[in-house]
């Protein structure tokens, strides 16, 4: 019993509001793709506010 309780058991992460069975509304992961895009991109992004200074990729 205890393998398959601990099994079932989900390490705490940044997500820990909602789990597996939560579905995680479309808004929120369009947020989260977007902050993963910034990041991955981030030395693009400084090179073009080299130019354009404050310049972000829009968020739709």
């Amino acid at each position: 019993m205890h393998i398959a309780y601990s099994a079932l058991q989900q390490p705490e992460g940044d997500n820990q509001y909602y789990n597996s069975l939560t579905p995680v509304p479309e808004p929120l992961l369009r947020y989260q793709a977007y902050q993963a895009a910034c990041i991955k991109y981030q030395e693009e992004i400084a090179a073009i506010q080299k130019y354009m200074p404050g310049w972000m990729p829009a968020f739709k």
